[in-house]
């Protein structure tokens, strides 16, 4: 069974700007897919119709049989915590340290105090950031702040792990520290949509590549490389 299915999915925003043509493709529990294309060919939207931030003009999505485009929201509630995101440009809050910035999500959704207490200092190391956690943003580098991201995207331990341009914003360095993390939590269980323009990682990994171009995919290789 897939975890993620398009079936003949479009996204148009008025008669002259056809975003997604007719996407159709599977993501496999634990797989590890990049997604390629040059900028403004609809990566973004293509991450923002799975968590339901958009809805497509046609076509179905459905994630662990659940038809995303018709989901309640309770529905959508258990999608987002089973769908983890990290973007370009962190989106951390600044007046909170990093525990409190990835215990904020379990906060919200109810968790009891002592699991928070157990939980996050444990998602913490995994980043390697165990002795960050009284540290506020403004007192972390880029790659660091990164991983906080990373750290609260994970916390609910979701099925799947969306990445749009995790590295954009990084030096060579800790583009490939993020890189690594991602493959450990794909090793630990967490699929990884891996949005990205940079030709090196895609090509060093030798995982799955799926390209877009003008709204369609035109590519989509097991062990494929970065070619536009």
């Amino acid at each position: 069974m897939a975890l993620v299915y398009y079936k003949n999915v479009s996204k148009i925003y008025n008669d002259h700007a056809i975003v997604l043509d007719n996407i159709s493709f599977e993501i496999l529990n634990n797989e590890f897919v990049s997604l390629v294309g040059k900028s403004g060919v609809g990566k973004t939207t293509l991450l923002k119709l799975l968590i339901a931030e958009e809805k497509p003009t046609k076509g179905r999505i459905f994630f662990n049989d659940k038809d995303v485009t018709k989901m309640s929201p309770s529905d959508l509630v258990w999608l987002r915590r089973k769908i983890g995101v990290v973007f370009q440009d962190f989106k951390l809050l600044p007046n909170k340290t990093c525990f409190e910035n990835v215990a904020f999500v379990l906060e919200s959704t109810g968790y009891p105090a002592e699991e928070i207490k157990k939980e996050v200092p444990e998602v913490l190391n995994l980043v390697g950031l165990g002795d960050k956690a009284n540290n506020f943003p403004y007192q972390l580098s880029a790659g660091e702040k990164q991983r906080v991201a990373i750290a609260r995207a994970i916390i609910q331990k979701p099925d799947l792990l969306l990445a749009d341009e995790p590295t954009g914003n990084l030096d060579p360095i800790n583009t490939w520290d993020i890189i690594r993390l991602l493959l450990k939590i794909n090793e630990l269980g967490t699929a990884i949509l891996l949005s990205t323009h940079e030709k090196e990682i895609v090509n060093t990994l030798g995982r799955r590549v799926i390209t877009l171009e003008n709204g369609r995919i035109i590519r989509d290789e097991q062990k494929g490389k970065y070619i536009l």
